[in-house]
């Protein structure tokens, strides 16, 4: 199976390029396979942070105000 790519112009900071170079040549890969990697990586921390999100979905909700009253009543503040 042959992998699609699509061409994308992104403007890095110039501290960032270099350091992005520099890790690309240390690993001996490209700056793009670098950059896919660290972009699959962040979106694979969206996904478990919507995850984590979707299951507490139905915990009910409390007020700052009435966990701050129970610490307070329970002698915890």
């Amino acid at each position: 199976m042959k992998t699609l790519h699509k061409r994308a112009t992104v403007y890095f900071d110039s501290h960032l390029h270099r350091a992005l170079r520099l890790k690309a040549a240390e690993v001996d890969r490209s700056i793009s396979d670098v950059v896919n990697d660290a972009v699959r990586l962040k979106l694979a921390e969206d996904l478990e942070d919507l995850a984590a999100f979707e299951k507490t979905a139905k915990e009910p909700n409390l007020l700052f105000e009435d966990v701050l009253k129970d610490l307070r009543k329970r002698g915890k503040l």
